[in-house]
């Protein structure tokens, strides 16, 4: 009798601890996030491939689908076939700049020997004076013919920078994924006709999720960036637990959200909080949670 009523004490004591443990007020309370992209589209025309399903886990750099590229390749073509008439018409002028440049070469060469012959008293200073003329007039014929080209050549510059725009919007009609995660949202479908910019769909990296609570400023000398807590979530009849960072603690104080505490509560200045928590697929965006700075007796 004496050891049943032993037995019968442990266990009233035991479930009185257990109790005060699951009655442990929390330091923060918040909601889980994580951070959302939405991908757009980067060039207009019909979504003609699109492989992007809702729930679907993505690599970065994934190919995931492209919009229709035919007008910008007859564009492309376009503007190679005006490249090449106007370098034909270019022609005659580049053929009478090397003509001239041969001139001036030989014209070079003749002086030289003037020069020599000068030395040793053979060649006179008025056959000097007409080959300097003679470089003098070629040289200003090669600037004159040389300027007829400048229009023909900033007609080609331009069609360079025309092609490498036309390049780069068929480079950015393919849509490839910039992160690893899991799509929330798809808002397209193909066949459809996109535009710049018209979202295709949103995507986040759920293994790592952000639970964002609220402290009071006599809380904030007790945390630190880099520190770890306990965060806890509704599971069943009990609370499961999770090892938490704090990554981000803000720097402005603001009011309580009214989604946090009590209307009396709300108009309490407070720090929003950030904690990386590793998900282990129950955790889901704005799923309610909490966090202990003690560290959790359960585990």
């Amino acid at each position: 009798m004496k050891l049943t009523k032993i037995i019968i004490g442990s266990l009233i004591f035991g479930s009185l601890i257990i109790a005060c443990n699951n009655n442990e007020k929390a330091d923060g309370y918040g909601n889980f996030e994580t951070t959302e992209i939405t991908i757009s589209a980067e060039n207009s025309g019909k979504l003609v491939h699109f492989t992007v399903e809702e729930g679907q886990n993505l690599e970065k750099d994934a190919y995931v689908g492209f919009i229709d590229t035919i007008p910008l390749s007859l564009k492309r073509d376009k503007l190679l076939a005006s490249k090449t008439i106007i370098y034909s018409n270019s022609s005659s002028v580049l053929s009478q700049i090397n003509v001239l440049n041969a001139q001036l070469k030989t014209a070079a060469i003749e002086k030289i020997r003037i020069e020599n012959l000068i030395r040793e008293n053979a060649g006179t200073q008025k056959e000097l004076d007409g080959i300097n003329g003679e470089i003098d007039v070629i040289q200003k014929q090669i600037k004159s013919v040389e300027r007829q080209n400048v229009p023909i050549i900033d007609e080609i510059k331009s069609i360079d920078v025309q092609l490498e725009e036309v390049e780069d919007l068929i480079r950015k009609s393919y849509i490839i994924n910039p992160i690893k995660g899991t799509v929330l949202t798809k808002y397209a479908e193909p066949d459809e006709i996109t535009s710049f910019g018209k979202p295709l769909y949103k995507i986040a990296d759920l293994n790592t999720m952000q639970l964002r609570v609220y402290v009071s400023e006599s809380q904030l000398a007790n945390i630190k960036i880099g520190q770890e807590v306990t965060v806890k979530i509704d599971d069943k009849k009990d609370m499961k637990s999770y090892k938490g960072k704090i990554t981000w603690i803000a720097s402005v104080a603001e009011f309580t959200p009214k989604i946090i505490q009590t209307k009396e509560e709300r108009v309490n200045l407070v720090y929003a909080v950030k904690i990386d928590v590793i998900n282990d697929g129950s955790l889901k965006i704005g799923m309610p949670g909490e966090m202990f700075l003690s560290p959790d007796v359960s585990e």
